[in-house]
């Protein structure tokens, strides 16, 4: 029987309701809800021969030092920006992730962000814990606009930004896409074009994309300047896509009218951040993927991958 350990399961069964049953035929199972110190983790990686992590730092100096047993490693998630997949190759040690996992769920979020920022419903919320009830007795003070016929911009369009792209146009709205390759769509309503120029004329502006070193600060202040100053951005994807200090400067300039962050840089964010006191600013703690119906799915998805490793037909690798 094969051995797998899980080395900060907390951050996916935080509530304790996940199911392991997928895994009781495939391997055996050590759990680890926290698991930080490097010394603690060589430890616990002894005598096993699958790894799992949640966007957990793992070092090239650390993997350098994992017993010959270590044959996989499982980054429980789409992004693996955290693990040095260069130092597991040397290894050869697979390393493997699980996209699409929480499609839906994130793509649901960008579009909760999306009508909650066209209405001001989190601004209107803090005026009432306020005690301002003038939007009951005097004229709406806040921006209140419809979607249809506004512009989406997405930059990215893998599973999630195709997800976000469906809900977008039942709503009526129009779309830009910005991707690496530029792609042709079969739809009117939706257009690829540049960065800049989908920058300068979306209405709101949503992140897809991993991150990479390429795409570390790809909206910078330079590209926020592109933006209209009645336009919101929205990144659901990894923090460091932004440039953190140039969107505070931007949001506290209303360069831009908004924005709605899932995920910051780094995380979590300083108790003193000016994000928190925004009031044109959504904040979540990364929760994009944390629905149960998701973490349930994805610990199915890590069960498939290890049985498929383990008949020698390894999936989604990424190295």
């Amino acid at each position: 029987m094969n051995h797998t350990v899980f080395l900060n399961l907390a951050k996916m069964d935080f509530d304790h309701k996940l199911d392991f049953s997928p895994f009781n035929k495939i391997t055996t199972v050590s759990k680890y809800d926290i698991s930080s110190d490097p010394a603690e983790i060589l430890t616990r990686v002894q005598g096993q021969n699958i790894v799992i992590t949640k966007e957990m730092p793992l070092r090239g100096d650390l993997i350098a030092q994992f017993p010959a047993s270590v044959q996989l490693i499982c980054e429980a998630g789409t992004g693996y920006n955290n693990i040095d997949i260069d130092a597991a190759r040397q290894k050869n040690i697979t390393v493997c992730n699980i996209p699409g996992y929480s499609t839906e769920a994130v793509a649901q979020l960008v579009i909760t962000f999306i009508l909650n920022l066209s209405s001001s419903l989190a601004w209107q919320q803090i005026m009432l814990k306020q005690n301002n009830f003038t939007n009951f007795t005097q004229c709406l003070q806040v921006p209140h606009f419809e979607l249809q016929n506004k512009t989406l911009g997405i930059i990215g369009a893998g599973s999630i930004g195709r997800q976000v792209i469906k809900i977008a146009l039942a709503l009526g709205m129009k779309i830009l896409t910005y991707t690496r390759t530029s792609r042709q769509w079969d739809d009117p309503a939706i257009q690829s074009v540049s960065l800049e120029e989908l920058l300068a004329k979306s209405d709101f502006v949503t992140l897809h994309c991993p991150l990479t070193p390429a795409t570390r600060h790809l909206i910078n202040k330079d590209r926020l300047n592109l933006m209209k100053p009645t336009a919101f951005i929205i990144n659901t994807a990894r923090g460091a896509i932004i440039n953190e200090p140039d969107l505070i400067a931007a949001l506290q300039n209303r360069q831009i009218a908004g924005a709605a962050l899932d995920v910051q840089d780094p995380e979590p964010p300083a108790p003193d951040n000016p994000l928190f006191a925004m009031e044109n600013v959504l904040l979540t703690p990364h929760i994009g993927w944390k629905c149960l119906e998701s973490r349930q799915r994805l610990l199915n998805l890590l069960a498939a991958n290890i049985a498929s490793f383990l008949q020698g037909k390894p999936i989604n690798v990424v190295n």
